[in-house]
């Protein structure tokens, strides 16, 4: 069936378009919010922003998010996941007013970064309970089908709350309004997405009282428990663990080109006072979007051809080739097109890995498994930000950190290579829908 065909059976469960639409608003408000927290970390008047600063602010806004992660389904488990769809989006408006009120009136940043925090704190329950509400509000013979294209419309959906962010901050360039603007527009639209809960009964997304484990200290004892099994099962299996070793490193390259491209807009690209860096930044993130949509149309045919790591070598070999052409004149044209060459590469090379990770991965192990791939993929991230912090100067303008970016594609580009030569099996199963849901800036 076709996506649209597929979107047209499943519109029939009225409660899934209520579960939708949730998602829709609630994804939307997000990449609203984030739009609006970059901006104004990185491009505000009255921020004098470092590489340092744009890595606290990933390592603040990440990594309790990546770490408590796989424990926040203990608490959603316990408590009925359509009041945590309608509680945690009405928390979330406040404390995005509480983030604009604190923008406007220029508080410390360590005030700033925690209210902020609170935010993304709670998306880590919406987006667990609107993945496990999904089994509530379709049969079982349509969830696979429903699994794909719900994540898949929340991260389309996230995609157009930040671009019209952008666009709307770039038309209102009066120094501290554009962000107020984007955090108030983040907070209405997070009180919609919990006044669209309520058209949902109370118990009907679960969970059902008879199966609740009965003491939260043993449920995050088990899950504790379970991670370390995961991990454990994960070692077991060689091509799982390679492929997911190189899309690490692949993502730690990908965040240090990111801090990059974000002093290059402000510093290099953006100092007119005009708001071309931020226009040039909007361009740089759809460029990275076409990336990422070219990945998904071109993987599937290109691992018939060249099989699954043969594909993934090959992305990271073209991002080691192209990258030091295109990036080091640091002149906006040449990093557009890495832009779409990095979205490009680092898409494939992950959608490959999720397949990997699916197929060679006892179903038993899968969510810790997941789970654990969420954790590394957001610590590489911010890790890559540190890095550049240390060696990145004010205006973004580094060869060093770029020619040890490409030497780490290209590196992993052998080790996959080398991993795809000794692999019995040739094999390539097709590949199912994967949509990670991701920051909403790449």
């Amino acid at each position: 069936m076709t996506v649209v065909t597929d979107l047209r059976t499943l519109w029939r469960f009225p409660n899934f378009r209520r579960l939708l639409t949730v998602r829709l608003l609630s994804q939307f408000s997000d990449g609203a919010f984030q739009v609006g927290l970059a901006t104004y970390v990185v491009f505000s008047p009255e921020q004098q922003t470092t590489p340092g600063d744009i890595a606290a602010a990933m390592a603040v806004l990440l990594l309790p998010y990546s770490l408590l992660g796989p424990f926040a389904g203990v608490l959603l488990d316990r408590w009925r996941r359509r009041q945590v769809l309608l509680y945690g989006n009405l928390l979330r408006s406040v404390m995005a007013a509480v983030t604009c009120a604190l923008v406007i009136h220029g508080v410390p940043n360590w005030l700033f970064y925690l209210s902020a925090l609170s935010v993304t704190g709670v998306n880590r329950f919406i987006l667990a309970g609107l993945s496990a509400s999904l089994p509530r509000v379709v049969d079982p013979d349509r969830l696979v089908v429903a699994n794909a294209l719900s994540p898949t419309a929340g991260t389309l959906a996230a995609t157009v709350g930040g671009g019209v962010t952008l666009v709307t901050q770039v038309l209102t360039h009066t120094a501290v309004s554009e962000d107020a603007l984007a955090l108030i527009a983040a907070s209405l639209i997070y009180g919609a997405a919990g006044v669209a809960a309520l058209r949902m009964g109370r118990d009907l997304l679960g969970p059902n009282p008879a199966e609740i484990q009965p003491r939260v200290v043993a449920a995050v004892a088990s899950t504790a428990r379970g991670l370390a099994a995961g991990l454990r099962h994960l070692t077991q299996r060689r091509l799982a663990s390679w492929a997911l070793a190189g899309v690490v490193l692949m993502r730690f390259g990908y965040g240090a080109l990111l801090v990059m491209l974000l002093m290059l807009a402000r510093n290099s690209w953006g100092n007119d006072g005009n708001g071309n860096g931020m226009t040039l930044l909007g361009l740089a993130v759809g460029s990275t979007g076409a990336g990422f949509f070219a990945a998904a149309v071109l993987t599937p045919g290109a691992v018939a051809r060249w099989g699954r790591l043969g594909w993934f070598s090959l992305c990271a070999a073209t991002a080691a080739v192209l990258l030091p052409p295109l990036g080091l004149p640091f002149h906006p044209v040449p990093m557009l097109i890495a832009a779409f060459v990095l979205g490009l590469t680092s898409q494939g090379a992950k959608i490959v890995t999720d397949t990997v990770v699916q197929s060679s991965i006892d179903d038993v192990y899968r969510g810790r498994i997941f789970a654990l791939y969420d954790m590394l993929f957001n610590i590489a991230f911010v890790s890559s930000a540190g890095l550049a912090a240390l060696m990145l100067p004010p205006d973004g303008r580094s060869a060093q950190l770029l020619l040890l970016v490409s030497a780490l594609f290209a590196i992993t580009a052998a080790l996959i290579f080398r991993l795809h030569r000794g692999t019995v099996s040739r094999e390539t199963p097709p590949l199912p829908p994967v949509s990670p849901e991701t920051p909403t800036i790449p």
